[in-house]
């Protein structure tokens, strides 16, 4: 069984969907709360390449809201400082697994993750 990684926040209903589906199906996951340790630079780039940073956040969020971001032109360095600050821009949860990628509540993405076989 593939292990998951499941990158998000406890105060995100998303997140714990996330670690609630994929402890249901019994596969391993290894979870980092992105308040206590930000993601690695190599890490996000993995999402920002398949996902393009605008897909990763979140406009509906109140830190987008309240930051006034709709209304802003910020460069990416911007943008990834920003979110390093507060992981709550973010579309979470980001899961990683068996070579796929996920943002947001995506169940699809997560059964095919499940269903991976733990040979890499």
């Amino acid at each position: 069984m593939q292990n998951v990684q499941i990158f998000g926040l406890k105060s995100s209903q998303a997140t714990r969907a996330a670690e609630r589906f994929f402890k249901e199906r019994r596969t391993p996951i290894q979870y980092v709360d992105l308040k206590q340790k930000p993601m690695a630079p190599g890490e996000i780039k993995r999402f920002i390449d398949r996902f393009g940073l605008n897909g990763l956040l979140d406009p509906s969020s109140k830190p987008y809201i309240d930051g006034g971001l709709q209304y802003m032109k910020l460069s990416e360095a911007e943008l990834l400082g920003r979110i390093e600050r507060d992981p709550g821009l973010l579309r979470l949860p980001l899961v990683r697994g068996a070579n796929r990628l996920s943002i947001g509540r995506d169940e699809e993405s997560w059964k095919a993750m499940a269903a991976a076989p733990a040979n890499k």
